[in-house]
């Protein structure tokens, strides 16, 4: 019989997690220490603070997670600062304006994808809300400098923590991002190896091509967040943070290339000549051999061969299409497009100062899933604060805070992933609650009150519940165990061993979280397929704008990375196999590199006449794009592509290059009326019927 995953990782832990928990503990040792020689106010909010920042050991996210902490904590208490001096006096007030500025912070969490930066804005109305409702509790003391003392401690305490497991990580068994960042670059880039070979495999399935394009996202969403944390370890950091972002645009590049090629040769294998054919054969046993190789400089030279096969290949053909002509062109590019992607790996390890700097991958801000998120938090705290109002009591404090920070922290997660998370969380508080009291009120209350003491009593259950949130599936346990064992612990110079008080604070803490639980399968995020149609519309709105951007491709690309992941996210949670909308997204990426390359072959050809049939036809490529993702055709496509190819023709002399402009148009007419035609037999709706013969000749622009 199989263990549970929590107790497999407590009876068989790995090395990596035993000195995870010990680097843990010494870093909340160390906290405490400090906080409690300093005479801290609540020392324990510094072990919260080191809490988290064990949640990814590496040096430069440590760093950066403690920066964010900092200034998340200090933002955080000149708000409530602010909501005190002018509303000390008005208390029903003050409290409605901290429920806005706590739901604001999880609006604005849900607008970023670095879990650092989420952590910013849960310090921030964590700490607001610790500054307000503690002054509010006492309001008979309550003056300007007790609430400039008591917002001094709270970013103290926090600051302290920061700090010290901001050392610790430095110090001892140092981590380093790069050394993730070199292995997630090195996943992507055989994922994406694997992949091409998968999708030029005329024998491949549908499910097999999106398992590999799923991986590659999610692995370059990863690298992506965490090629901001680079920059802090050393100075050739920030070199490897551009070279990791470079990889991840060049990668997605590949992915667009491929699927052009793949979707061809799978739906129009008629027109696949011999010579083509023998192009993609050679493309899919020298990228093989790339994948096998385990060195840099083989899999470079591989590259290169390849590239230049490939144009000898393609300089050969004689009597092509121009569709084929194209896509030859369009494989030699794709293979560029590898070469830059081995180089920026070997980048993150050896300096290359003559790669291009590629923006970041872009978060999608969605203004509607950021009103639920904030309206959600902000609810949860309401509950907690009318509880409050109504009982005046001090474990209701914990009611109003703690779950606020967990629905910032977990504000960016679907409602499938929320639903294994929260009830974990849950679970985890569970088994605290009693291992909290028989510590807390048992040992250390017989102990002699020295700090040695203390250490020694706390650090049993501390290394246990850091060795559960050593491991990814368990985490949600380890961190509903030590954030509550912490509270109501609540070590510090003066501890008090009040039972009432623990078991209260205790019972605030399970109520909270479970009033949680509840909010968020009240105040559920909108309907998967809503927000996946505008996904869907932001990417019809970026095709548009390509022309308004000095580097359109790395502008795309950064727009469309984390984009497609999401829409692969809703696709999953909903079970279906066929995936329409993954590929809707995965066409939007197509047709913008399409658009994007259309301008390089016609760069010498610009006119007015052809800038203005140029903007009709991205109108009209763009509306095209909208119509088919509802199952239907758009038919002044065709109309808008012949328009254009006539102006490219009269502003110069027909040539190769207009020959490749003609199969460029009918290739994306094909795919319009391809994916209209899926959409239609998904949803149930009439079919458009093809007009690939027509539409030959009308995009030709001759009869």
């Amino acid at each position: 019989m199989a263990l549970h995953p929590a107790l497999a990782q407590l009876l068989m832990p790995e090395r990596r997690a035993v000195i995870f928990a010990l680097k843990g503990v010494i870093s909340m040792a160390l906290a405490l220490f400090v906080s409690m020689y300093l005479q801290l106010d609540r020392p324990y909010w510094a072990l919260v603070s080191a809490v988290f920042l064990q949640i990814r050991p590496e040096s430069g996210l440590v760093i950066e997670k403690a920066i964010c902490q900092i200034v998340g904590s200090v933002v955080g208490g000149g708000v409530g600062i602010l909501i005190l001096a002018f509303l000390s006096g008005y208390p029903v007030l003050a409290l409605g304006c901290l429920t806005v500025w706590i739901g604001l912070n999880s609006a604005a969490a849900s607008m970023v994808h670095s879990i650092n930066y989420i952590y910013a804005f849960a310090m921030a109305g964590m700490t607001a809300g610790l500054v307000v409702v503690l002054v509010m509790a006492n309001a008979s003391a309550a003056d300007s400098q007790a609430v400039f003392a008591i917002a001094q401690a709270r970013i103290s305490e926090i600051t302290v923590g920061a700090i010290c497991a901001m050392l610790v990580s430095q110090l001892l068994w140092p981590l380093k991002v790069k050394d993730s960042l070199r292995a997630q670059a090195r996943s992507a880039i055989n994922g994406t190896l694997e992949y091409i070979t998968v999708e030029l495999d005329p024998d491949s399935s549908h499910e097999q091509r999106h398992k590999h394009a799923d991986q590659i996202l999610e692995t370059l969403v990863a690298v992506n967040d965490d090629s901001s944390a680079v920059a802090y370890e050393g100075p050739e950091g920030p070199g490897r943070g551009r070279a990791a972002s470079l990889l991840c645009n060049r990668i997605l590049s590949l992915l667009a290339v491929t699927q052009i090629i793949g979707r061809f040769r799978r739906n129009h294998a008629e027109l696949v000549s011999p010579a083509f054919a023998e192009l993609l054969a050679l493309m899919r046993r020298q990228l093989a051999q790339i994948a096998e190789t385990d060195s840099y400089e083989e899999g470079y030279r591989l590259a290169q061969q390849l590239r230049r096969q490939l144009k000898q290949l393609r300089d050969q053909q004689e009597g092509e299409e121009a569709i084929v002509s194209r896509l030859s062109q369009t494989a030699l590019e794709m293979v560029g497009d590898l070469v830059v992607v081995l180089r920026a790996y070997n980048a993150l390890e050896n300096r290359d100062q003559t790669l291009l700097n590629a923006p970041r991958l872009k978060t999608h801000r969605d203004p509607l899933v950021g009103a639920v998120n904030g309206l959600r938090t902000a609810a949860v705290f309401l509950i907690g604060a009318i509880v409050w109002v109504q009982t005046a009591s001090q474990a209701a404090i914990m009611l109003m805070i703690m779950p606020v920070v967990f629905s910032v922290m977990f504000s960016r997660f679907s409602l499938v992933a929320l639903s294994v998370i929260l009830p974990r969380v849950l679970i985890g508080t569970m088994v605290s609650i009693p291992v909290a009291l028989l510590f807390g009120l048992g040992l250390l209350s017989r102990s002699s009150g020295d700090f040695e003491m203390l250490v020694l009593v706390l650090a049993g259950p501390y290394f246990v519940g850091l060795l559960v949130l050593a491991s990814r599936p368990t985490l949600p346990y380890g961190l509903g165990f030590c954030i509550p064992f912490t509270i109501i612990t609540q070590p510090s110079n003066n501890m008090t061993f009040n039972a009432d008080t623990a078991v209260s604070t205790a019972l605030g803490l399970f109520v909270g979280i479970s009033v949680l639980c509840w909010v968020f399968r009240l105040i559920s995020p909108p309907d998967s397929q809503l927000l996946q149609r505008r996904l869907i519309h932001a990417t019809a709105r970026d095709l548009l704008d390509i022309d308004n951007h000095e580097h359109p491709e790395n502008w795309f690309n950064g727009r469309m990375g984390e984009r497609l992941l999401r829409i692969a996210n809703f696709d999953q949670g909903t079970g279906s196999s066929d995936r329409y909308m993954t590929d809707l997204g995965f066409t939007g990426l197509n047709l913008g590199h399409v658009s994007i390359r259309l301008r390089r072959l016609i760069q010498k050809h610009r006119s007015a006449s052809v800038n203005l049939r140029l903007l009709e036809w991205q109108k009209a490529l763009s509306k095209t794009y909208l119509e088919s993702s509802k199952g239907q055709f758009h038919p002044d496509f065709r109309e808008a592509s012949a328009n254009l190819l006539r102006a490219i023709e009269e502003a110069g002399e027909p040539n190769q290059q207009t020959a490749i402009i003609e199969g460029m148009f009918e290739r994306l007419a094909l795919t319009f009326e391809r994916t209209a035609r899926t959409v239609a037999e998904t949803t149930g709706k009439p079919a458009p019927q093809s007009k690939r013969g027509q539409g030959a000749a009308v995009v030709s622009g001759r009869s």
